[in-house]
This record gives C-alpha cells, sequence and structure tokens, in this order.
C-alpha cells in the first residue's frame, strides 16, 4: 500500500495521437501534390499520330525555329518571326471569333525545350484550352 493516498501529477505528453494526425496529413499531402502541378495542358498522341479530321478548321500553327523566334501562319509576311506580345494578340483575337479553332506548335528539335514551353504558355494566355503539338510522320 502507499504511505499517501494521492498520485503525483504526470508531466509527460501523450505524444501518439499527434502521429496519427501527422501521418494522416502525410498521406494527404502525397495524394494531393500531383494534382496541384500547374502546367500548360496538351494533347499527346499516344501511338502515332493521325492527321486532322478533313471538316475541322484550319488549325493555328505557332513554328518555333532553331533560333528560337515565334512564326505564325496567318498574318502579313508569313516568313517573318513575330514577338511574343503580337502573338497572343492574333491568337487572342482568332480564338475569340472562332473558339473551336485548333491550335498546334510546330517547333523544331533542334530549338531548346523551354522555349516551346513558352510559346505554349503564351497560347494559353491568349485563351487556347488545348494545344497540340505537330509532328512529321514516320514514313516520310
Amino acid at each position: 500500500m502507499r504511505a499517501s493516498g494521492k498520485r503525483k501529477p504526470v508531466s509527460e505528453i501523450n505524444v501518439v495521437p499527434y502521429i496519427d494526425v501527422m501521418l494522416v496529413l502525410l498521406i494527404i499531402f502525397m495524394i494531393t501534390a500531383p494534382l496541384l502541378q500547374q502546367g500548360v495542358e496538351i494533347d499527346l498522341p499516344q501511338a502515332s499520330a493521325n492527321p486532322l479530321p478533313p471538316e475541322q478548321r484550319e488549325p493555328l500553327v505557332v513554328s518555333v525555329s532553331k533560333e528560337g523566334d515565334f512564326y505564325l501562319n496567318i498574318g502579313e509576311n508569313l516568313e517573318k518571326p513575330i514577338d511574343e506580345d503580337l502573338l497572343a494578340n492574333r491568337v487572342a483575337a482568332v480564338i475569340k471569333n472562332h473558339p473551336q479553332t485548333p491550335v498546334l506548335v510546330r517547333g523544331d528539335k533542334a530549338v531548346d525545350y523551354g522555349r516551346v514551353t513558352e510559346a505554349m504558355v503564351l497560347l494559353q494566355a491568349a485563351g487556347v484550352e488545348k494545344v497540340g503539338l505537330m509532328t512529321e510522320s514516320l514514313d516520310q
């Protein structure tokens, strides 16, 4: 039997509930982190690239040369590079009038990938929801 009937207060913290909460939060963050990544939405072919259907509107094609210059297949003097602001303005005008117009990016294989990404970001800022990437067929 004890000498005194009173218990001494325990000064330890029970950490088991805190560990449970931390594990639940870790699982939540692991699941949601990949979903929160921002980026340009593109539709990539899963196998071989198919041509656009003939009934679809003629696409806007943004070309990125190996020097990193932008070209657009509408407007005057198609052989002259255009700056980012002009590209975004022209694409925004076309998308505003014809929202279903397909938009494609044609990048030279020697161009820096970051420059192609800049083109896609400009298109997204201009209001384009989906961007396709042009490729050449393998049998050429």
